[in-house]
C-alpha cells in the first residue's frame, strides 16, 4: 500500500507527478524538508523556533482549539454530538505561538492545537523561505502546531502533501473503499470542515461499530519525523496523532487532476440530492448509467463512434458539459 523514497529519491515535479501523484497511492518522503529554515528551528530549540515564527508574522488573529486535560489532546464531538469536547479561541498569532510553546512541556494544564493556518496570510515570507518545488505554485502552504494531539479521522477533497517540521506524527490510514466500515459521522456539522469515521479511536469491541472490524484489518499505520512528509491522495482516510509536547506541520492541498472549476464532490453531493431516496431498483438503474458515463469501467461509453461523433463526450469538453449542466438546473 505505501512506497517509500528516500532524501533525492524524486528528482523534480514532474518526477513528483509521474511516479507518486498519478499513482493515486499514498508515499512517505523521507526528509523532504529536513533543509527548511523552520526544520532546523524547531530542531534546535523551542525557543529557537518561536524567534523564527516571530521574525515571519504579518500580526493576524488566529483561531485555536483549547481542549482541557481530560481528553488528552483527542479533539473530537462530545457525548451527545451536538457539540465539541474543546473550545475555540480567538488571539493574535504571535500570542497563540507563544501560549504553545511556553506550555508544550506541561502536563496539567489545557492542550492547544491551532491548525489549518494560510502561511500567506499570517507569515507571508515563509514559502519563499522555505521552498516546495513539487507541488503547483497555486498550492499555497498551511501551517498545523500544538501540543500533543490525536486528529480525528477523516478525509480532505484535495491531494495532500503532509510535512512533518517539528516532533513526530503517527499517521493511520485508511484506502477510500472503506467508508462503509468506518461509520462516518455528519457531513454538515463538524469540527474542521470534513466529516469523521467515528469507528476509528473507539474501544474495539464497541457494539455501534460492528463492521470495524473488516476496515481495521486494512489499516496501515506508519511515523514519521522531523523533515519527512507523506504525500496522501484525496479520500484516502487519515487519523493524525502529533505524539511530541510540541508538534509542527506544514501541508499543501490541491487537485492534482482538476477538469475545471468544479469539484467532484460538487457531484457527488448533488447526486445525493437527486438520487438517495429514489427506490432501490431506480438506484440500482441509474448507478449503471453512472458507471457507464462517468466511471468508465469499459472505456469510453462512445468508443464505438469516430471520435468526431462523441459530441460533448468527447475530451476536453468539460466546459460545453458543465455548460449543459449549469442550463438544466436553471430548468432550461
Amino acid at each position: 500500500m505505501l512506497e517509500v523514497f528516500g532524501p533525492g529519491d524524486i528528482r523534480d515535479a514532474g518526477d513528483f507527478a509521474a511516479r507518486v501523484v498519478e499513482r493515486c497511492r499514498p508515499a512517505i518522503l523521507r526528509g523532504l524538508v529536513r533543509e527548511w529554515p523552520l526544520t532546523a528551528a524547531a530542531a534546535r530549540s523551542p525557543h529557537a523556533l518561536l524567534d523564527y515564527l516571530h521574525g515571519l508574522d504579518a500580526g493576524g488573529v488566529a483561531e485555536a482549539f483549547v481542549g482541557e486535560r481530560a481528553i488528552k489532546g483527542r479533539y473530537y464531538y462530545a457525548a451527545d454530538l451536538t457539540d465539541f469536547n474543546f473550545r475555540r479561541i480567538k488571539e493574535p498569532f504571535a500570542a497563540i505561538v507563544e501560549r504553545i510553546v511556553a506550555t508544550a512541556e506541561g502536563e496539567d494544564g489545557p492542550s492547544l492545537y491551532a491548525g489549518s493556518l494560510p502561511t500567506d496570510l499570517y507569515l507571508p515570507a515563509f514559502a519563499a523561505a522555505n521552498t516546495m518545488p513539487l507541488v503547483p505554485t497555486t498550492a499555497r502552504p498551511r501551517l498545523w502546531i500544538g501540543h500533543g494531539s490525536t486528529v480525528a479521522c477523516h478525509h480532505d477533497n484535495f491531494d495532500n502533501l503532509a510535512c512533518v517540521v517539528g516532533g513526530r506524527r503517527r499517521f493511520t490510514i485508511f484506502p477510500p473503499d472503506a467508508i462503509g466500515d468506518l461509520y462516518v459521522g455528519p457531513i454538515d456539522h463538524t469540527m474542521a470542515g470534513q466529516p469523521v469515521a467515528m469507528a476509528v479511536g473507539a474501544p474495539p469491541d464497541d457494539p455501534r461499530f460492528a463492521r470495524f472490524a473488516a476496515a481495521r484489518e486494512r489499516a496501515t499505520t506508519f511515523e514519521l519525523e522531523a523533515g519527512d512528509a507523506l504525500y496522501l491522495p484525496k479520500l484516502w482516510w487519515h487519523q493524525v496523532e502529533a505524539l511530541s509536547p510540541l508538534n509542527i506541520l506544514v501541508n499543501y492541498w490541491w487537485d492534482a487532476f482538476a477538469a475545471g472549476p468544479d469539484s467532484p464532490y460538487t457531484a457527488m453531493m448533488l447526486a445525493i440530492a437527486t438520487i438517495a431516496e429514489r427506490p432501490l431498483a431506480e438506484r440500482a438503474a441509474w448507478r449503471a448509467f453512472f458507471d457507464h458515463y462517468a466511471f468508465r469501467p469499459d472505456g469510453h461509453p462512445l468508443a464505438h463512434l469516430p471520435p468526431e461523433r462523441h459530441g460533448i463526450l468527447a475530451s476536453g469538453r468539460q466546459g460545453q458539459l458543465r455548460a449543459a449542466v449549469m442550463r438544466l438546473l436553471r430548468g432550461g
